[in-house]
């Protein structure tokens, strides 16, 4: 491991970093070296990292102390912080700044910085499509995150933005088809005819991998996606993927705010009402260039089918 660059990654046991970690062990003339930052170096996941050569460490984002120790010569990293898991933007905020600070004592040469957008440029607070969240954000766990970028630009770490978007394994849990009273399987999302930007959760470990190996990214913001869906198009695909008929049903935001909850209706209120923003900020000739194996809807559906329910 002494003549690579180490990568350290944070959340290398869940989904993002878990995909960071992947990409990189994978490649191995890739010249980087994982190191593996967990809460729980013994479990499962982290074991697996390990047997595939990956270094693993104990590290808390709660825990400042532990981040510095664990990014000390590190060249690069990956940082994902996880707003669900306490659902508190202080604290989602305090982790971020733990991490900027770790990183600039560090010395670490190239960060990545998993985020979202603001969504109060496109929404602002007095637009009363869509009420304002604790006071001050249209979407909190978008726009919390947006206002942490600040963090390590302000604490000098050299960093690339990476806003990520809709994962399309959220259609394997919370919003995956549902078999009716009738039989038939239908997919229910609060997108009306609008197009929704999504992505694999591999594909952004495979990017932030792809970023991290150009530095002069430093300093930009590379926003992601796979692919452009409206409901009606998600549904055809789950037909012909899994060989049955799937309906879109299009579902009111204030039906979905009753059942889901105002964090996760004003999300797809913004995926809708910012539509144009965030499928323009997505060039998929720049994605697909970090990411050569970035996968659309279908090829994650081909490779995915199995896991959906009957």
């Amino acid at each position: 491991m002494s003549d690579k660059k180490i990568i350290a990654v944070v959340g290398a046991t869940g989904s993002q970093g878990g995909g960071v970690a992947r990409a990189v062990l994978g490649d191995p003339a890739s010249g980087f070296a994982v190191r593996a930052l967990t809460r729980d170096p013994g479990s499962e996941a982290a074991r697996e990292l390990a047997a595939r050569g990956a270094q693993v460490v104990a590290a808390d984002l709660d825990d400042p102390g532990s981040l510095r120790a664990a990014l000390d010569g590190a060249h690069g990293a990956f940082f994902v912080t996880d707003f669900w898991a306490h659902l508190s933007v202080e604290r989602e905020q305090a982790q971020a700044r733990a991490l900027a600070r770790a990183a600039a004592d560090a010395g670490v040469r190239h960060a990545v910085w998993s985020t979202l957008p603001d969504t109060r440029v496109d929404i602002p607070l007095d637009d009363d499509r869509l009420p304002v969240l604790a006071g001050r954000y249209t979407t909190p766990h978008f726009d919390g995150k947006a206002e942490a970028n600040g963090f390590f630009t302000d604490a000098g770490v050299p960093t690339t933005f990476l806003e990520t978007t809709f994962y399309f394994e959220n259609l394997l849990g919370p919003m995956a088809p549902v078999r009716q009273d009738d039989g038939t399987l239908a997919v229910t999302l609060p997108m009306a005819g609008h197009r929704i930007a999504g992505i694999a959760t591999e594909d952004i470990g495979r990017v932030a991998y792809g970023v991290l190996k150009h530095p002069e990214l430093i300093g930009r913001t590379v926003a992601v996606s796979g692919d452009h869906l409206t409901g009606a198009e998600i549904a055809a695909h789950l037909t012909e993927a899994l060989g049955e008929p799937v309906a879109y049903r299009p579902q009111s935001l204030a039906d979905f705010r009753a059942v889901a909850g105002d964090e996760f209706a004003n999300t797809f209120g913004y995926y809708q009402f910012a539509e144009q923003t965030i499928l323009a900020a997505r060039d998929f000739a720049a994605i697909r260039a970090l990411d050569p194996d970035l996968e659309d809807f279908p090829a994650w559906l081909a490779r995915n089918k199995d896991r959906f329910g009957s």
